[in-house]
């Protein structure tokens, strides 16, 4: 989520060669963040290629905001 809320598009190779990641892998957290509604996914041709991009809805960026919040909550509020 973090890399493509600071794009406004990714496609799959970029994503899967930037986390290091099977496509296995990736393929199941992009399918789980699809069905949440949080990235929307677009599939295209590049000349004869199949192309697959993926970008985030107004809820996943929501959503991710509040994650943050929620972590920030979570480190100002521990004591070392």
């Amino acid at each position: 989520m973090s890399a493509l809320m600071v794009n406004d598009a990714l496609d799959f190779t970029t994503i899967r060669d930037f986390l290091e990641v099977t496509d296995g892998n990736l393929a199941t957290h992009l399918k789980a963040l699809e069905k949440e509604g949080f990235i929307e996914v677009k599939k295209s041709f590049v000349g004869r290629k199949p192309n697959t991009s993926y970008s985030v809805t107004e809820d996943g960026k929501k959503a991710f905001e509040d994650h943050l919040k929620a972590l920030e909550t979570l480190i100002k509020g521990m004591k070392l």
